[in-house]
């Protein structure tokens, strides 16, 4: 019987905590905000179908943690929260019923008065980013049409690609993609865009999503298969990318991944953090994944500033020097990489706190 690690990051710790049932609905919307020792919580809205409210205010609250990590390690001058619409079981919203609980959700955003500034995320879009402007100001992600940033995938998936070039220069002795092979799980909005990325960098793909229709961007990519998103996470590859949803790895496939880097898209890619120093006892150098798909974060941070697309994509290819830096502190202090990203943002935070560290 395996016995979960903690770490810094488990445990209740949140500054607030928001739960209201929507006046047009009856569902609930949540707002969790983990941290604002940085500045305001940033975290994007995700609309899904959970087993109960409880389920997703647990999401929350872990989502936003999270977050509170990506945008410290990052060097943001933001903090971390996570909203979510929870929508029921077998609920597939359209029409007015969507518009309504996007509107539910922005005023529970607006109980928060600009602690919380929410964004896309699983489940939303830009579209529906402008449509919750209507409501709150405390919105980000904008379509470029109102001066926002638009959709952040293009962004996210150069970070990740960034992040891979630092594992492999790491594991392989070269940053260089071309030969390479990749298992990209998940072809969602980042997910396929990695894909591209990948693809046109020389690697050779292998792809999986639950959604076959998906088979489609495989098809267009030279050097690309297809396969099923269970068969894509055990294949023989350098890198495996998981891009869907979290706990890809867990107690099982923990002793099943033949890859030599594990560095995708997808938030919390371990069922537990435990697991990555099961995958570093095996030889697998796992890429925190809240340093790897920073690139979506730090393209809507510039937007706040006044945005520059130039700007962010100097900024998002950072990425692979920031996950070089963490993999030599990892490797300096004989800890997994996972463990040095946490204490990375740990210190930022607590010199923000004015505490020593």
């Amino acid at each position: 019987m395996s016995i979960e690690r903690e770490t810094p990051l488990v445990g209740l710790d949140h500054e607030e905590l928001v739960v209201r049932k929507g006046r047009r609905t009856g569902l609930y919307t949540i707002v969790a905000v983990h941290s604002t020792a940085l500045g305001p919580s940033l975290g994007g809205c995700r609309l899904w179908r959970y087993a109960d409210p409880a389920a997703a205010t647990r999401d929350a609250m872990r989502l936003s943690r999270a977050m509170t990590y990506k945008a410290a390690a990052a060097g943001l001058s933001l903090g971390g929260g996570k909203g979510v619409i929870c929508a029921e079981p077998g609920d597939a919203p359209a029409g007015k019923r969507r518009r309504e609980m996007l509107l539910d959700f922005a005023d529970t955003v607006n109980v928060l008065e600009g602690r919380y500034v929410t964004a896309e995320d699983v489940g939303t879009s830009s579209r529906d980013m402008s449509l919750i402007a209507k409501e709150t100001k405390w919105v980000s992600g904008l379509s470029r049409r109102l001066g926002g940033s638009g959709d952040p995938s293009p962004f996210t998936a150069l970070g990740v690609e960034s992040a891979i070039r630092a594992c492999c220069q790491r594991r392989f002795g070269s940053r260089e993609l071309d030969g390479r092979s990749v298992a990209v799980v998940g072809l969602g909005h980042v997910g396929s865009q990695l894909a591209r990325r990948l693809s046109r960098a020389g690697a050779r793909v292998i792809a999986g999503d639950i959604n076959p229709d998906r088979r489609s961007v495989v098809e267009e990519l030279p050097r690309a298969s297809w396969a099923d998103p269970s068969t894509a996470l055990l294949a023989e590859v350098d890198v495996l990318a998981p891009c869907a949803l979290g706990s890809a790895i867990d107690e099982v496939t923990v002793r099943k991944v033949r890859s030599q880097v594990v560095c995708g898209a997808a938030n919390n890619q371990l069922s537990h953090e435990g697991l990555a120093h099961d995958l570093q006892a095996r030889g697998i150098l796992f890429a925190p994944d809240y340093i790897a798909n920073a690139g979506g974060l730090i393209n809507i941070s510039i937007e706040l500033e006044g945005y520059d697309p130039k700007v962010a994509r100097q900024r998002v290819a950072g990425i692979e020097q920031t996950m070089g830096q963490i993999l030599d502190e990892a490797e300096a202090a004989g800890i997994t990489p996972l463990a040095a990203a946490n204490e990375h943002a740990l210190r930022r935070l607590a010199a923000a706190a004015g505490a020593p560290r």
